[in-house]
């Protein structure tokens, strides 16, 4: 990833933050047939390690597990807010207009070799850590235990556990912090005017100074 020093995040919380709040990621893997990119939930074990560990599920029939090249390290990202930035929300544009559209975003990118494990013990402990993460909101969260045992053993007998030890982490918020004051302040006005009230904040927290 083209990461330019002032766009570059390398707070571990914050990327940490950006995961288990966007934890669909895009997992790319290296298959017989190339590259291949597949859409899995994963979940951030904090575990000692420096950067944590991803674990997740696959359907059983998704290749990925039996196909992907377990030697060579897969590809993780997970994309934050993201937004168009306009031309015309740039208040120099009125003094010189030379200023082109762009797009804001945050994203972060974990590289780390994947292990397979074909255990419903292990499964079944990946999808309550899942479940209890995206359910702690709610008035009343709902258990994997509150579902039939033998309707959930069957369920997870058609799934595989995937597990990635994450080797290096890596983020990039590209949030108008180059661009002059005046700019950045215009931004706002026109992300607010739009509703983006998640890139709005993230262009007021990240401006430099």
């Amino acid at each position: 990833m083209y990461n330019p020093s002032h766009f570059e995040e390398k707070r571990i919380d914050v990327l940490h933050g950006l995961v288990r709040t966007q934890p669909l990621s895009t997992l790319v893997t290296l298959s017989p047939d190339g590259l291949v990119a597949n859409h899995i939930p994963l979940y951030l074990r904090v575990d000692g390690s420096p950067f944590g560990t991803l674990a997740g599920h696959v359907a059983r029939s998704n290749p990925l597990w039996r196909e992907t090249d377990l030697g060579v390290q897969v590809l993780v990202i997970f994309q934050g807010p993201q937004a168009y930035i306009s031309p015309n929300w740039y208040a120099t544009k009125q003094e010189h207009g030379k200023v082109v559209p762009t797009w804001n975003y945050a994203v972060v990118h974990a590289k780390g070799s994947l292990t397979v494990h074909d255990d419903p013990v292990w499964i079944s402990a990946q999808l309550n850590d899942l479940t209890g993460q995206q359910e702690a909101a709610s008035p009343e969260p709902w258990a994997v235990d509150d579902a039939p045992r033998d309707y959930t053993d069957k369920m997870i007998s058609a799934l595989v556990g995937i597990e990635i030890p994450i080797a290096s982490l890596s983020g990039k918020w590209k949030v108008s912090q180059n661009q002059p004051a005046i700019n950045r302040a215009s931004v706002v006005q026109g992300l607010e005017g739009i509703g983006d009230g998640a890139m709005t904040d993230l262009v007021k927290a990240y401006a430099p100074g």
